[in-house]
């Protein structure tokens, strides 16, 4: 592991790092916006419909406590709401607020500007085939949604 046969990056480091990168964007724009990185994951995950709690549990990779605190604090935030689940009695939804919709709406559009400059040095055509190849592997591995094209 290290290096390609033409002088750079394995695959193995290249994803990493790539994903260190994104990773660090999307917190240091959350920051700004006066979330943590997770709350912004829930939030945008949220920005298309309500979710169940397993269902939110099971796309973003928490655990139930881990879970149940995220919407716990982003609850107070203000961000969020259970609400009751109409197919099922004993059971909540998690669904954005009007301020949380705002905020995520804002944070989702300058988190993708920012990701968007990232690979600035590739041409069009350059920038087409990452994208293809990108999809490949995250459909490849079955990567829940939890940042989607609006």
């Amino acid at each position: 592991m290290g290096r390609s046969n033409d002088g750079g990056m394995d695959v193995v480091v290249a994803l990493v790092r790539s994903s260190f990168l994104v990773n660090a964007v999307y917190a240091e724009s959350a920051r700004e916006y006066g979330i943590t990185a997770q709350q912004g994951q829930l939030l945008c995950v949220l920005m298309p419909r309500p979710y169940g709690m397993s269902d939110l549990g099971a796309v973003l990779g928490l655990a139930k406590s881990s879970l149940t605190g995220l919407v716990d604090r982003t609850a107070q935030r203000g961000f969020l709401r259970r609400v009751p689940d109409p197919d099922d009695a004993r059971a909540v939804r998690i669904e954005l607020t009007p301020a949380g919709r705002g905020v995520v709406e804002s944070f989702y559009d300058e988190t993708c500007r920012r990701i968007e400059e990232l690979p600035g040095g590739l041409d069009a055509r350059e920038r087409e085939q990452l994208a293809a190849l990108l999809t490949r592997v995250v459909e490849d591995n079955h990567v829940p949604v939890v940042f989607s094209e609006r």
